[in-house]
């Protein structure tokens, strides 16, 4: 048995142990639908769903490692079930000033506030 943590850092999931141990209290790790504290054990054939970055990453696990391992093995250890990323053109792109042109103005601040805060167009 291997603790969720562990797994998932060995996995490269997370950058660091601690890091793993971190999403883990914050209940941004879930394992088999129930949130999972940084000690819960992982099987094969447990769902780990990962909630990191605005995306949730969802995968099965195939394989247990105890120590981190390199990539190419590192995906031989779980599949990924994720769905796929939304497609760039759904991102409003972020309004750009031209270098030295100073402050914004009031009226710029307000344009700049209206755009981001405007609902997502289809």
């Amino acid at each position: 048995m291997t603790r969720i943590d562990a797994w998932t850092w060995s996995v490269r999931l997370f950058k660091t142990r601690s890091a793993a141990a971190s999403a883990c209290r914050g209940g941004h790790v879930k394992i088999n639908g129930s949130a999972a504290k940084p000690a819960q054990h992982v099987v094969p054939g447990d769902e780990v769903r990962i909630r990191a970055g605005g995306f949730e990453k969802i995968v099965e696990v195939t394989q247990l490692v105890n120590k981190r391992v390199g990539a190419p093995a590192a995906v031989t250890c779980y599949i990924d079930r994720s769905p796929p990323p939304p497609p760039r053109e759904l991102f409003a792109a972020v309004p750009v000033r031209d270098r030295g042109a100073g402050r914004p103005t009031k009226r710029d601040r307000r344009e700049i506030d209206r755009l981001r805060s405007a609902p997502p167009s289809d």
